[in-house]
């Protein structure tokens, strides 16, 4: 584990892609920054995708190096596996409480080896991959994780010692307890990212009942090379799908959930899985049942036409529902918007549900910001200081503030951090003239 500070100049919430960048823009201009990570790895999301749209870069490239950055940089100290507890403005600073899980090893002591990984004998369904792949009791996150330490898990650990007895630095430590930590900052940015609307919100999809119904990220994870199947396969019995279907809004513009906003990116997420299908297997066919292609960012209407003129279809229609055959192969009954109405029923091979963008991480009575109707960060200023929040030295980016893509994130990163910076130097400079007021007082 890193030292800790007694205080810090700034607290970033949140190690996905945007809290790293306002980390290191924080830390650029001279701000020593604590980073603090819920998960074991930091990399968030971002992390774990495939290809970034519209320009199907890789997703690993832009974000691990910054990940890299962010651990080594000199101003920031990383704290993963760590959950806050409370954060409380006292006079000029905020008090933030936090608690570090235990990981069961001794952080200062381990090389990252991963010996006693391949010592263990059990197998789980990995959280990284959705399910689909497999990892070990005691283990190391992903492959790209940062910091590459294992953790263990204590609901699926045999305690049968055989991690440790391989242990080359002897720093399994089974009797490990959550610690509790307290930290000062002069400015908090939340940039706590996102989860993605339950699979089974929509008991007509039968999304977590039928294997075929899959969520966007498990796609992400079977398209990606390091992922657990490397290309796309059927999970119910593992053979290569000939037809895909992606119903949008899905989790999104629905008030029976609970989601009554458009989640932004779900349209182009859905056109480049796509068209990866279709580069990929391009016997396959996939189509897209959609209500409105909302493809408003720089470059995306023409990453829309290109997904047409490669062979995905793309079919206005509202989905009812989704049932599922003796074999696996999943009807959707569905209303062509464009025939009139009719309805028919359309049989695919795998079912993608494009899943709606709800906020990471709930804060009430823990931060002391106002969050609005939909769980994420009220913005009074949101034409004028996008990145302020309700509460004076409290600042917010990414999905923490709303659905965004991943350049918008960035951005709002960067704008997060200029903002913690200016507040920060007002504090100083206040503080300043204090010092100066009450001395000429004195004398």
């Amino acid at each position: 584990m890193a030292r800790i500070q007694a205080r810090y100049d700034g607290l970033v919430i949140g190690a996905g892609i945007a809290g790293m960048q306002a980390a290191l823009d924080l830390a650029g201009q001279g701000f020593r920054v604590l980073l603090v990570e819920r998960e074991p790895s930091i990399g968030g999301v971002m992390v774990g995708l495939n290809k970034v749209f519209p320009t199907l870069d890789c997703s690993s490239c832009i974000c691990t190096p910054r990940m890299a950055e962010a651990a080594r940089h000199e101003r920031i100290d990383l704290l993963t596996y760590t959950e806050v507890e409370s954060v409380r403005r006292t006079d000029d600073h905020f008090t933030v409480r936090l608690l570090k899980k235990p990981r069961y090893i001794v952080e200062q002591d381990c090389i990252g080896c991963g010996k006693c990984e391949l010592a263990c004998d059990w197998l789980v369904p990995h959280e990284f991959d959705y399910g689909l792949g497999a990892r070990k009791a005691i283990y190391i996150p992903h492959g790209n994780a940062i910091p590459q330490l294992p953790v263990l898990d204590p609901d699926h650990c045999l305690f049968d010692g055989a991690c440790a007895r391989v242990c080359p630095k002897n720093c399994i430590d089974f009797l490990q307890q959550p610690e509790h930590l307290e930290i000062t900052a002069g400015a908090v940015i939340v940039a706590t990212g996102l989860k993605l609307t339950p699979m089974d919100a929509k008991k007509e999809y039968g999304g977590g009942r039928y294997a075929n119904v899959i969520s966007p990220l498990l796609m992400e994870r079977m398209q990606s090379s390091n992922g657990p199947t490397g290309h796309v396969l059927r999970p119910s019995d593992g053979k290569i799908p000939r037809s895909v279907a992606y119903v949008q809004c899905a989790g999104s513009r629905d008030k029976t959930i609970g989601v009554p906003y458009c989640s932004r990116v779900c349209c182009m997420y859905a056109l480049k899985q796509a068209i990866l299908i279709r580069q990929h297997l391009p016997e396959t066919g996939v189509t897209l049942y959609y209500m409105d292609i909302r493809a408003f960012g720089k470059g995306y209407e023409q990453f829309f036409r290109r997904a047409q003129a490669e062979g995905v279809r793309v079919v206005k229609a509202k989905v009812g529902r989704i049932s599922e055959d003796h074999n696996g192969d999943l009807i959707l009954r569905a209303e062509l918007i464009d025939e009139g109405g009719k309805v028919a029923d359309l049989r695919h091979d795998l079912v993608v549900l494009s899943q709606g963008l709800m906020a990471g991480w709930r804060p009430e009575g823990i931060v002391p910001a106002r969050l609005d109707p939909d769980g994420f960060f009220e913005l009074p200023e949101v034409t004028t200081r996008p990145a302020n929040s309700s509460a004076d030295g409290i600042f917010v980016a990414g999905v923490a503030t709303g659905p965004k893509d991943i350049p918008d994130a960035i951005v709002e990163a960067g704008a997060a951090a200029m903002e913690a910076a200016m507040f920060l130097d007002r504090v100083s400079r206040q503080e300043a003239e204090e010092a100066v007021m009450s001395e000429v007082s004195n004398d």
